[in-house]
């Protein structure tokens, strides 16, 4: 018997699909579930609403959370672009579970969300499903260190067929905009990892001059000559992977002597100006900090998520949510079950749920982000031992 759980089934018939997810999920419990969360992918919303519905009264959790995406993830591996529905289950002894839902108000010339649960001490954790159209998710999660110090975020952002079919789940309500998820407290035993899947090259560099998000020196030289110079000290094949998507990498310690893969908080290269010799790159960054480029592609995703769990300082895994990127199953890696396989190895037989979503939430050197192409995983430990 165990406290978490996991289901995955396939199928057009996407109510009966969630009870089976979700009977599965139960089914090796060894008590009533406290929270079940449950992913579907395919279908349209009045479909997914019933299934949903159906989903809730099968689960019988103290909460039921979940939203649609691209793709889930359930039973040891990933399903994309087709209609399926994954659930997982857990028991959580002495836990308090807080759940919510996010909106925003117009206040002036700015946006006010509310909804969020009031923090207490001894919160652990919170889960976040945000439907990236209607929420200000990247300026929230950005921003959540000042309303909520000390509390990490992990989830990510749902997704649909078409732009007005995301849904949002929670305890039997479905939602077409803002924001849900649960904050855990109490006698739970959880971590995070977060895999960006990315590794640098190059050398690192002080940023010298810069403005919002636009670099125009880097080391006291215009930053797009900079770039040039190290993609053209490169080997052929690395080049390629340069020109095919480049990234930079903001170093997340100042402090430290030198900085390598899992160092960095990466983010898109976005555009450049051959006329003023600057990059623009996707967050902002202040001058004195140090940079680094980085490169994306299957093998440095799969040595850097390996690598995260092989000195994941909790064992046993008895069961983790998972929240990839899009673009990290079949577009990324052969098939959908990467992620899930990888996680599978490394926690054994734990239960493993989660989505392939349009953004993944996770913390990284202590403050939450939003990320692209990233794993962010919630793991949890037995029950009674110290977070």
């Amino acid at each position: 018997m165990a406290r978490f759980g996991d289901g995955l089934a396939v199928g057009p018939d996407l109510t009966s699909a969630a009870a089976a997810a979700v009977e599965q999920a139960r089914a090796s419990l060894d008590a009533p579930p406290d929270l079940v969360c449950v992913f579907v992918s395919g279908g349209d919303p009045e479909e997914v609403e019933r299934a949903v519905l159906r989903a809730t009264e099968v689960a019988r959790a103290r909460v039921v959370l979940g939203c649609t995406a691209a793709g889930v993830i359930g039973g040891g591996r990933g399903v994309e672009e087709t209609s399926a529905v994954s659930a997982w289950a857990a028991v959580l002894p002495g836990a308090r579970l807080e759940p919510f839902r996010l909106e925003t108000l117009k206040a002036e010339d700015r946006l006010i969300v509310v909804g969020m649960p009031e923090g207490q001490d001894d919160d652990v954790v919170g889960v976040l499903l945000a439907d990236p159209y209607s929420f200000p998710v990247d300026a929230f999660v950005e921003r959540s260190g000042e309303a909520m110090p000390g509390l990490p975020l992990v989830g990510g952002m749902a997704d649909g067929r078409e732009r007005g079919d995301v849904r949002l789940f929670l305890n039997g309500d479905v939602h077409a905009e803002g924001a849900v998820g649960v904050v855990l407290g109490g006698a739970v035993t959880a971590t995070t990892v977060v895999s960006q899947g990315a590794r640098p090259i190059g050398p690192d560099m002080v940023v010298t001059r810069a403005d919002e998000n636009v670099l125009y020196e880097l080391a006291g030289t215009p930053a797009l000559e900079k770039l040039e110079q190290v993609v053209l000290d490169l080997p052929e094949e690395e080049q390629e992977l340069a020109g095919r998507g480049l990234l930079i990498g903001v170093a997340m310690d100042e402090y430290a002597d030198v900085h390598e893969r899992g160092d960095f908080l990466v983010r898109g290269v976005v555009g450049a100006d051959t006329d003023t010799g600057a990059i623009a790159i996707g967050d902002v960054v202040d001058v004195g900090r140090t940079v680094r480029f980085q490169v994306r592609d299957a093998g440095a995703a799969e040595h850097d998520l390996s690598a995260l769990l092989e000195r994941f300082d909790l064992r046993p895994v008895e069961g983790a949510l998972l929240f990839s990127c899009n673009g990290r199953g079949r577009a990324m890696f052969p098939d959908s079950d990467h992620d899930a396989k990888v996680l599978g190895r490394a926690f054994g037989p734990a239960g493993i749920g989660g989505f392939f979503g349009a953004g993944e939430i996770g913390p990284v050197a202590g403050r939450n982000h939003v990320h692209g192409f990233t794993a962010s995983i919630l793991a949890f430990g037995p029950a009674g031992d110290a977070p």
